[in-house]
């Protein structure tokens, strides 16, 4: 193999070409690869974070529904309460009103017996007068006698 004049200045081209692509070209490929790389590791990050994120949530959210579901059963459980409350006060209501209704009715159930009974004594009062003028074959005027036929109700209402 003989070194020549061509040989020499091939091997002067490869070095300055050599020269040229460490100079220029590498430095802006390993720019883009860096670059790449970067944005491949950014994006695994960001994966990972939004797993990490999305676990949280699911968490968060799991929480929040067991939150919801403990407070509704407590909601449910006073309105049960309140109704079961509410439905004995209505009862009371209804018994006390009906206990009231009964004594109303038979404070006027007594009212009237002894309306009755006074109307029956005076009417038996006025039989006893009319029987007795008969008897007497005299008339007895009830107007002049009224206090003798009330002493006579009175006294036939006693015995």
């Amino acid at each position: 193999m003989t070194i020549n004049a061509t040989f020499i200045g091939q091997i002067i081209v490869f070095l300055i070409l050599l020269w040229f692509i460490a100079k220029f070209v590498t430095p802006v490929v390993s720019q883009a690869l860096a670059e790449r790389a970067k944005k491949i590791a950014d994006g695994l990050a960001a994966a990972d974070r939004g797993q990490k994120d999305l676990a949280e949530a699911t968490s968060r959210a799991d929480a929040i529904i067991r939150e919801a579901r403990e407070r509704a059963k407590q909601i449910e459980d006073l309105a049960a309460r309140r109704s079961s409350e509410t439905i004995e006060a209505a009862k009371q209501d209804a018994q006390a009103e009906g206990a009231r209704i009964v004594q109303s009715a038979r404070d006027e159930a007594a009212t009237e017996t002894g309306r009755a009974r006074e109307e029956l004594r005076r009417e038996y009062g006025r039989l006893v007068v009319a029987g007795a003028s008969r008897l007497l074959e005299r008339e007895i005027d009830p107007r002049t006698h009224e206090q003798l036929l009330d002493q006579l109700a009175s006294e036939i209402g006693r015995g």
